[in-house]
């Protein structure tokens, strides 16, 4: 992962030894999540649930294409049933999900999800939910995660092999939040999907550089699987 001001990566070791069975979510947590999607998202198709969970359960919400969002939109709820590791000073909540979308007509059914070509976006929101409780650190807007290292593409033939976080272009300022009754404060955040040379650029320019070259092309959270690189 590299920070946000983009001066270098920052290479972390996993803290635990072995699988570490989460404990669940706290159930009015998971309520507020199921009102926020059908609030400011839409209606839910269906759920991909975890069913043994390393340290949280990151299940997948599918939000179908409505006339307000003509596509489909994938949230994580389970990443928030731990605080990330937040440094102080940093004024982010300690607790987030994160979403993505997805074309109309990319397919999710069951094969494939299964096939790594149409199934890595999955693949990916899961990996970098998990990633601040493996590693004890934490995520925020314009942290960066290469997949891997060095950084390879999500699967064959697919351009993209890292991803940015960002605040959220498709939801309302409003949807960026949310407030659980008990005061927790749960950040939802996008992942967009970058090139290889957009993830070299935020490394060696900075977020100013990538933010530059995102906006020249008009890229959101909205995934173009045939977009070019803007770097």
């Amino acid at each position: 992962m590299d920070d946000v001001s983009g001066s270098g990566l920052l290479r972390h070791e996993p803290v635990y030894d072995g699988f570490v069975a989460s404990e669940g979510p706290r159930q009015e947590v998971a309520e507020a999540i199921d009102r926020h999607i059908a609030e400011f998202l839409g209606p839910v198709e269906f759920v991909l649930h975890e069913v043994a969970s390393h340290l949280v359960g990151v299940h997948v919400y599918l939000v179908e294409p409505t006339e307000r969002r003509p596509y489909r939109t994938l949230i994580t709820s389970g990443m928030s049933e731990q605080p990330m590791t937040v440094p102080d000073g940093h004024g982010i909540s300690p607790y987030a999900e994160l979403m993505l979308c997805l074309p109309a007509d990319w397919p999710m059914t069951q094969a494939a999800l299964h096939d790594d070509r149409t199934g890595w976006p999955v693949r990916m929101l899961k990996q970098v939910a998990r990633l601040p409780h493996e590693y004890r650190t934490w995520i925020g807007p314009w942290h960066s995660v290469p997949n891997g290292d060095p950084a390879v593409p999500y699967a064959d033939g697919t351009p993209f092999a890292g991803v940015v976080v960002t605040p959220m272009l498709t939801v309302p300022e409003a949807g960026h939040r949310i407030v659980v009754g008990d005061g927790t404060v749960i950040d939802l955040l996008a992942l967009v999907p970058l090139h290889p040379a957009e993830v070299a650029l935020k490394v060696t320019q900075g977020t100013g550089a990538l933010i530059e070259a995102l906006d020249r092309g008009g890229v959101t959270e909205l995934l173009d699987p045939d977009r070019p690189s803007f770097a």
